[in-house]
């Protein structure tokens, strides 16, 4: 996932990093081919032959823009097309048409991902950075633009950070995100439900889940209705977009500072207790990428699962019959619409190949998770169902795979679950093929999605259940942890390609691929259906 982040970081070079040693003109100090154990070892880089150019190489007039009418009117073609002319990884030019590389195949994905000796999350490494030819006004540059967060790290740093992240997410009380979800669910649907019609986007998805994550935080209940439109004002860039993030980022701070005399158990709370000792900024710079990605990732993951509910008739019957769960239907949208369709971005710490293509030193990639799970190789035939499949690559993987899917998939599991009992004749109350989205070149959003349904004070069983579930919700202290469980280990790659050491000889953060990772869930969406 991405997550807006400030226009204003600073883009200085990090100590020690090797785009930026000294004696280099260009600002790239590639790593020389004939050293041994350097990232592009000799036998790669020379089967490609002297005539493969590298990213720079490449005449701008003939690459494809991931940006414009063009490009985001459909986004999954583009990817094909680029399939079909250059493989499993493909140059592509961004705004300010700069070039980068689109990684489309899922094996290449996962070795960008699992590797950052060869590829770092640091944008400072960006060769593009170091010429210049970032304008400080790029529309890139609240994605890409670094600042000191564990998404920009690597290294012990990025282990700092991210375990006092990791650990807080895991310190929640999974029995008290399914409350909060049923009750604000109910809230929703009981805002809209009297008219038999609503647009379940705009007066449900958008909601939701900033509503549930602004109470893990630890926010007072009163902030979350402002937050919810902060927020969605915020990932819309208008024109009220930088005050929108102020009033999100002045919460946070009031939010900091009360904890500080009055702990709780929330996310909140266990970031300033970790022994990882963040600073206050720390706190509340990752309690907002937490926040804002949550919401966003979160928001169009219930809606394209609620498109798909209400439009594909065998997933409905079903669903209905008992043959398939709300989170089977999750996982078949985690690999048909990922809730980004890109991240930005992994860079080139040294030269080396990638899906046959020769990566420079400092070279951006773009991790093409759309493109990826639609990849021939794994899913020849894409509209055979994937129940219970989650080796899609929609939360990423290695050391920067999305540390809140499990929060995000219980939001939207439940979310989606509580909404059919309250309104169990949901229908589309429009065409299907009126239904439209608007993309991006990180997402692809689903503008509306119209639903007709009987009013839930007409069906006594609904009622009853809305009143249940609007109870307030009471204080739990969080579960205790529970003892990590062996995985197996599934589509690992040979030798550097999916690990393997760097220049400096220190093993790649590598996590196994478990086949499931249902556990909780499943007691939860059992105890609902009982």
């Amino acid at each position: 996932m991405t997550s807006p982040f400030r226009d204003d970081a600073a883009l200085a070079p990090p100590a020690g990093c090797p785009a930026h040693r000294a004696g280099d003109p260009g600002g790239r100090d590639r790593a020389r081919l004939d050293t041994p154990g350097s990232l592009g070892s000799p036998g790669p880089l020379d089967d490609l032959g002297p005539d493969e150019p590298g990213l720079d190489e490449l005449p701008v007039a003939g690459l494809r823009r991931l940006y414009g009418p063009a490009a985001e009117a459909d986004p999954a073609g583009l990817y094909e097309q680029l399939r079909a002319e250059y493989g499993e990884v493909a140059p592509v030019l961004l705004h300010g048409d700069l070039p980068a590389w689109l990684v489309l195949g899922h094996s290449a994905n996962l070795t960008a991902m699992r590797t950052p000796s060869r590829f770092s999350r640091d944008s400072r490494r960006w060769s593009a950075f170091e010429e210049g030819r970032v304008p400080t006004n790029s529309p890139l540059m609240p994605v890409i633009a670094w600042q000191p967060l564990c998404v920009f790290a690597d290294g012990a740093e990025h282990r700092r950070l991210r375990g006092a992240v990791t650990d807080g997410l895991n310190g929640t009380d999974r029995r008290g995100v399914r409350r909060f979800v049923t009750r604000y669910t109910a809230e929703l649907v009981d805002g809209f439900g009297a008219r038999g019609r609503a647009d379940l986007v705009s007066r449900f998805a958008e909601h939701l889940p900033m509503l549930v994550m602004t109470q893990l935080v630890g926010m007072p209940e009163e902030y979350g209705p402002r937050l919810v439109e902060a927020a969605r004002d915020l990932m819309k860039g208008t024109e009220t977009a930088i005050a929108s993030n102020d009033h999100v980022v002045a919460a946070l701070r009031r939010t900091v500072e009360r904890k500080r005399n009055d702990p709780g158990p929330d996310l909140c709370t266990r970031l300033m207790q970790h022994p990882a000792g963040l600073t206050d900024e720390e706190v509340l710079e990752h309690l907002r990428v937490v926040l804002l990605a949550a919401n966003e990732t979160t928001v169009n993951l219930i809606a394209d699962t609620l498109k798909m509910i209400l439009t594909d008739e065998r997933f409905r019957e079903h669903l209905s019959g008992g043959h398939m769960t709300v989170p089977d239907a999750l996982d078949q949208v985690l690999w048909d619409a990922p809730p980004m369709s890109l991240v930005a971005g992994r860079w080139a710490t040294g030269d080396t190949v990638l899906g046959g293509r020769r990566i420079r030193s400092g070279d951006m990639l773009l991790l093409g998770l759309a493109a990826g799970n639609v990849d021939p190789v794994v899913r020849p035939d894409v509209a055979k169902p994937l129940h219970g499949n989650r080796s899609h690559l929609s939360f990423g993987s290695g050391p920067h795979e999305c540390p809140g899917q499990d929060i995000g998939r219980a939001i939207a599991e439940s979310g989606i679950d509580c909404l059919l009992t309250l309104l169990p004749d949901l229908r589309l109350a429009v065409p299907e093929s009126e239904l439209a989205w608007t993309s991006a070149w990180l997402s692809r959003h689903l503008v509306e999605l119209p639903v007709e349904f009987t009013p839930p004070d007409q069906q006594p069983g609904a009622a009853a259940y809305a009143r249940e579930a609007a109870a307030p919700v009471p204080a739990t202290p969080p579960a205790e942890p529970r003892p990590v469980e062996p995985v197996e280990v599934v589509g690992a790659d040979d030798g550097d390609e999916a690990g393997g050491t760097g220049e400096t000889g220190e093993t790649d953060e590598v996590p196994p691929v478990p086949r499931s990772q249902r556990g909780w869930w499943d007691s939860l969406t059992g105890w609902l259906r009982r």
